[in-house]
């Protein structure tokens, strides 16, 4: 890690930081490329403006500026050739008066240089030969002459521009006219200076309207951060404003309103998980405790002699197989259901149900015990595991048995087909299962009455194990019962084959 990323590991800033920071970065590279533009703009229409205001001036300068020699002599009065006027010194070039930041330069088509303003003005700069040559065929085609600016040889910034003298076809020459632009320079850097003063005052004023606005911005931030502090195990039902004025912040909040909403979930399943748990370890136990407790107690009494009386001995013999098959069965229905638990293999094949069912006829009429059995099978095709079917046929038929009279009871077991979905029907017309009891008759242990001695009946895992077969084949388990009336258990999976 480089230094510069430990020192912002080491000493985090806040969001409200940030986003001044950056906004007034940014602002500033704005007020400096807007000022940079207007420098630029500036001198170009200020260097303009002075070329076009020389042009003018050019165009006006008379001619004995650049030709005084011959002025004079065209001015000069006609007197007789004699001695005497022979004898006058001839009248020497007067000065010129002209601007002192200002330079006048003749260029003759041979290319002579004559500097007319180095006395009282400044140093006419000098270009190559080959710019005023076509500076003058431009003058010759009538074409727009640009102005140059460039320095003169005592290193001074002049900024030039050009005219024809002599005949407007055949010019004779070019007057350079030049100015300094040091004036122009100092204009700009005025202001270019006023910008930055009024930059700043803007910065300024931007930083004392931007930070109550931010931090107005920014209170729904705060508030969420106060009430993730409060949430907790033990507190997740709290939840976010969903509409704070902010689209962002209104996803955020509802993320986190996902978020908690799920770790609630999550944390009420654990418990449920858990509680579950502790009732299946005790419900398991109690179960496996009472053979164990039985067997053990005959164990003693055949220990302290039973074991020569024949009666004593085959009664305690028989009540310990007895409880042994019970306990064998409770151990592999605990087998089969964490089996299911974990990603069964179902052994799929093509199977008629209403064959199926008639094949069990024979068995499910010797289970009855007396009780009317009526079988409707109705000709279905589906792909399942028909082992698997007949368990489930098997548990939900026992169940019927056990909570029906064996005189009077009437248990109908019937499958069907709906849309592409096989269904199978077991309704009894037994006492019925209150509204209270519905919800948790698919819980593992889970038995309508408290007593747990009953002489018959199963330890409550018959229809978990229904269940977990249909969930395993991507079905489902329904009941509907009515007190005093009976009860109808419907199993229902895809799978069927047209």
């Amino acid at each position: 890690m480089s230094f510069r990323n430990r020192i912002r590991a080491s000493r985090p800033t806040s969001l409200r930081t940030q986003l001044l920071s950056r906004s007034l970065l940014v602002l500033a590279l704005l007020l400096v490329l807007i000022g940079a533009l207007q420098y630029v703009l500036m001198k170009n229409a200020l260097f303009r403006n002075q070329a076009e205001a020389l042009s003018l001036q050019v165009r006006s300068i008379p001619v004995e500026m650049w030709e005084p020699d011959r002025v004079q002599h065209n001015n000069r009065p006609s007197v007789p050739n004699n001695d005497a006027h022979a004898g006058m010194p001839r009248q020497e070039n007067r000065p010129l008066l002209f601007l002192p930041n200002m330079s006048l330069a003749k260029i003759a088509t041979n290319g002579s240089y004559t500097d007319l303003a180095s006395d009282n003005g400044l140093s006419a700069p000098q270009l190559a030969a080959e710019a005023y040559t076509s500076i003058l065929e431009q003058f010759k085609e009538r074409m727009p002459v640009p102005y140059e600016v460039t320095d003169d040889a005592q290193g001074t910034e002049q900024i030039v521009v050009f005219r024809p003298y002599g005949s407007p076809n055949s010019p004779s020459g070019i007057l350079q006219l030049g100015m300094d632009t040091q004036p122009l320079h100092a204009v700009l850097l005025r202001q270019l200076l006023i910008f930055a003063v009024l930059a700043l005052l803007a910065m300024a004023g931007g930083i004392a309207l931007y930070l109550p606005l931010l931090r107005r911005t920014l209170n729904p931030l705060s508030r969420m951060v106060e009430t993730v502090e409060r949430t907790d195990a033990g507190n997740l039902a709290e939840r976010f404003p969903a509409m704070q004025g902010q689209q962002e912040i209104d996803r955020l909040a509802q993320s986190f309103n996902g978020m908690l909403k799920r770790l609630e979930g999550a944390f009420e399943a654990e418990r449920e998980a858990k509680e579950q748990m502790r009732r299946f370890i005790a419900d398991a136990s109690h179960e496996l405790r009472t053979p164990l407790t039985s067997i053990h107690g005959f164990l003693e009494v055949l220990g302290r002699g039973a074991a020569d009386n024949k009666e004593q001995l085959h009664a305690a013999l028989s009540s310990m197989h007895g409880e042994s098959k019970r306990m064998k069965k409770l151990v592999e229905d605990l087998l089969l259901l964490a089996k299911l638990d974990r990603k069964p293999e179902l052994h799929l094949q093509d199977t008629r149900l209403d064959r199926l069912l008639l094949e069990m006829e024979p068995h499910l009429r010797m289970l009855a015990q007396g009780r009317n059995v009526t079988i409707q099978a109705a000709a279905v095709l589906c792909r399942c595991d028909s082992d698997k079917i007949k368990q489930v046929i098997y548990n939900l038929f026992h169940n019927a048995v056990q909570h029906t009279d064996s005189d009077t009871g009437r248990i109908t077991v019937a499958v069907d087909k709906t849309n592409d979905h096989a269904v199978l029907l077991v309704s009894d017309n037994g006492a019925g299962i209150s509204k209270e009891h519905l919800p948790h008759l698919f819980e593992r242990f889970y038995r309508i009455d408290e007593s747990r001695t009953r002489q018959h009946g199963g330890a409550g895992l018959g229809l978990s194990i229904t269940q977990s077969i249909m969930n395993a084949h991507g079905g489902q388990m329904s009941v509907d019962s009515t007190v005093n009336q009976g009860t109808v258990f419907r199993a229902e999976w895809p799978g069927i084959i047209p």
